[in-house]
């Protein structure tokens, strides 16, 4: 649900209820004017001037509502517009993905590049350039563009700097200077894994879940993010949600941040990938192949990191107390593979289990969520102020 603030004028009561009302609709779909009055908790007359100043903004559309009885005209409704639209980019060691999202988290089109090898910020920027300018003809034609959003598996500060990606070799990078200058739009960086967690409340299994834990894995390393009572936790400069760096093996492999053991060190698709004799697939694809797989090798390697996993997850549990842990990536294909032993390990481990319900689910969008999250970054000013930040209309 939107939350409203408290303003000091009418211009803001006006500005936040435009903001709750657009961010209703984009994170709930088509709603009708009685729905949004009452969830939004204004009346009648206010939500047609609400929802009126949208239409002429361009960023709502009027559509039908089916009526939930079997009899009756559909009713009109309101529902973002989804031909406003963000490039929502993904960059991890081996790949580069860029899908353009519309508002209420409809992926129009999407294109991923293969690398032999982790690319340079500059040669990112110059390969990001050379996808988007593919795109450019469509996106002037059919839609109107906000800007960017981009998720880096690595430290990322406020201010769009990489501080440090380990697998990527990025330190201290300006990124979202460099992409701005490249694109010649605005650029939102952000870290993948709070921005799979923000899209997660918003479009995925954690809507309206006051406390929750996402994890995700890939071959970039292990974050996450934690909503406690309803707000996305940030951290100093936003860094909160490094859960990848706990250490569940103290004589472990060693972590590209020195110590032995971290959970990124241990839990790797990397090392059953190579067992697979497989480079590269995505989260559905090696859900398939752990499926059919009968190797004991990779059983037994898929085993003893599920082990370590379950560690980790009952400490993080001990910890903060979520009502719900999504694990989403490769973690969610670990989940697939050994519901039950996860599923005990929170249940039964943590401490007053006996009082405590968790429940532990796959990331609902499965490999389209990094595509449509980063989006979410792009997103933000046009949610927090629609007035001042709406795109300006397609010419005929």
């Amino acid at each position: 649900m939107p939350q409203r603030t408290a303003a000091t004028t009418n211009e803001d009561v006006r500005q936040q209820n435009l903001s709750a009302v657009l961010r209703l609709v984009h994170a709930e779909g088509t709603l009708s004017r009685s729905q949004i009055g009452a969830i939004v908790g204004v009346n009648r007359s206010t939500v047609t001037a609400l929802v009126q100043e949208l239409l002429d903004l361009g960023v709502v559309t009027d559509t039908a509502v089916k009526p939930t009885g079997r009899a009756g005209r559909p009713s009109l409704g309101v529902a973002a517009d989804d031909r406003v639209v963000a490039l929502s980019v993904s960059v991890e060691a081996l790949s580069v993905t860029v899908s353009l999202v519309g508002l209420g988290g409809i992926v129009h089109s999407r294109v991923r590049h293969d690398l032999a090898s982790a690319p340079s910020p500059r040669r990112f920027a110059h390969l990001l350039s050379s996808l988007v300018d593919g795109m450019r003809a469509d996106i002037e034609r059919h839609y109107r563009l906000v800007g960017a959003g981009v998720a880096v598996p690595g430290l990322v500060d406020e201010t769009g700097v990489v501080l440090l990606a380990p697998s990527l070799g990025w330190r201290r990078e300006k990124l979202a200077n460099r992409l701005r200058d490249a694109l010649g739009m605005h650029v939102t960086v952000g870290n993948d894994s709070s921005v799979g967690a923000l899209a997660e409340t918003r479009f995925g299994v954690g809507r309206g879940v006051a406390n929750m834990l996402y994890l995700s894995g890939s071959v970039s390393g292990i974050g996450g993010g934690l909503v406690l009572d309803g707000t996305l936790l940030r951290g100093t400069s936003g860094f909160a949600g490094e859960f990848g760096h706990t250490v569940v093996d103290a004589a472990g492999t060693p972590c590209a941040c020195g110590r032995r053991g971290c959970l990124q060190a241990e839990v790797d698709p990397t090392r059953v990938l190579q067992l697979l004799g497989r480079r590269g697939l995505d989260e559905d694809e090696l859900d398939i192949e752990l499926g059919l797989v009968k190797d004991p090798a990779v059983l037994n390697e898929v085993a003893r990191q599920v082990d370590l996993l379950s560690v980790a997850l009952t400490n993080f549990v001990n910890a903060f107390a979520p009502e719900l842990v999504v694990l989403s990536g490769y973690l969610s294909v670990l989940l697939a593979t050994s519901r039950e032993r996860l599923s005990n390990a929170v249940q039964l481990h943590p401490v007053g289990a006996e009082g405590r319900k968790v429940r532990l689910e796959r990331a609902r969008m499965r490999s389209r969520l990094m595509q449509i999250a980063p989006a979410e970054l792009a997103f933000e000013q046009l949610l927090r102020d629609p007035g001042r930040h709406a795109p300006g209309r397609l010419v005929p």
